[in-house]
């Protein structure tokens, strides 16, 4: 069984920066692609971005240019969320991909003030 835990959000102004990581404990037998997510009130969770585990990144439109994510191995990812909008807030969880198995953490709040 995987177990994701995240951490890092909070409450920021608009134009601030937060950083999410995210680590998984558990057994992983195979490569894992991972992700964030978020839910913003009111609206369907949507993916943020993605790594593979060969390290190749894809990022909602909406966040090109402002958001990067990052890998160091096969348990821990980062997002680093710069130029923040009151439209990021929402709940941001992340997601792990292996094999066939879909794993995802608790979630965490970023509430980004105008």
């Amino acid at each position: 069984q995987v177990q994701l835990v995240e951490a890092g959000g909070g409450l920021v102004q608009a134009g601030g920066s937060l950083r999410l990581s995210c680590v998984a404990s558990g057994t992983i037998f195979s490569p894992s692609h991972m992700a964030w997510f978020r839910q913003a009130p009111g609206k369907q969770r949507e993916l943020v971005a993605r790594v593979t585990s060969n390290g190749r990144t894809n990022y909602a439109d909406s966040v090109k240019g402002r958001f990067t994510i990052s890998r160091n191995n096969a348990r821990n990812v980062v997002l680093e969320m710069n130029s923040l909008s009151p439209e990021d807030t929402g709940v941001y969880s992340c997601w792990m991909g292996l094999g066939s198995m879909d794993y995802w953490g608790q979630g965490t709040q970023v509430t980004v003030s105008s």
